[in-house]
């Protein structure tokens, strides 16, 4: 079985669009397989070259002073790239991400994403819970993940975040069910074995004189090797 490689990733940015202007400032990503996270991360801040917008350091926390040191979107652009290659993007709005990805890619030449090959988990989430509240904050109350940590927005831990949400949707840890027959599942409770019930007696036949006749013949005329012959008859 061909394993599969997925990347949950979120960036942060300076605003809402990027053709107002608006640059990435983080990404972060985490690579899973087979729905199991493998412990490789890329994590990296960008300085944006403009000025942070307080309402948007309001969400994030990430200050002008915080990327003021930090590498340029095209000194690492193409380790992003690296680290995605092979894997199957999945990411919360994706087209969120992916415009202001593509901006960056193409301002300084390097290949763009294709969105339609990006799982977007808010497309998936509306699709099972039409009417609900879908945002990430919305799915993890319904399924119970911990964001205890989750002060403000970061790209990283939003993509953690959001690989255990992601793991829900696609059915959640009882998608790894045991077959073992003394186990009430994940739980460690031991079920009552089954044990068949023995007839007090032979079922009686319920076959017509005629009806045994024409059996003997038939298998009068089978000869001495059928089966009938050599167990006997009813």
């Amino acid at each position: 079985m061909t394993d599969t490689r997925e990347i949950v990733m979120d960036t942060e940015t300076t605003g809402l669009d990027p053709a107002n202007g608006d640059r990435i400032v983080e990404i972060g990503a985490l690579e899973i397989v087979n729905l199991v996270p493998t412990g490789r991360v890329y994590h990296q801040y960008i300085n944006p070259r403009i000025a942070m917008p307080a309402e948007a350091q309001a969400i994030h926390g990430i200050s002008d002073d915080d990327l003021a040191d930090k590498p340029f979107f095209e000194d690492v652009g193409q380790a992003f790239l690296d680290f995605i290659e092979g894997g199957t993007l999945v990411i919360h709005n994706a087209p969120f991400d992916i415009k202001f990805l593509n901006a960056e890619l193409d301002r300084i030449g390097l290949k763009t994403l294709s969105l339609p090959d990006v799982v977007d988990t808010l497309q998936i989430a509306r699709t099972r819970f039409p009417g609900a509240q879908n945002s990430l904050d919305g799915l993890c109350r319904r399924f119970g993940v911990d964001t205890s940590k989750r002060v403000k927005h970061g790209a990283l831990l939003d993509s953690e975040i959001l690989a255990d949400v992601y793991l829900e949707l696609c059915g959640g840890r009882q998608s790894a069910l045991t077959m073992d027959v003394a186990s009430g599942g994940e739980s460690d409770e031991i079920v009552e074995a089954y044990t068949a019930l023995k007839r007090p007696g032979p079922r009686p036949v319920m076959l017509t004189d005629a009806e045994r006749e024409r059996h003997t013949a038939f298998v009068a005329e089978m000869g001495d090797a059928a089966l009938w012959s050599k167990n006997g008859s009813f």
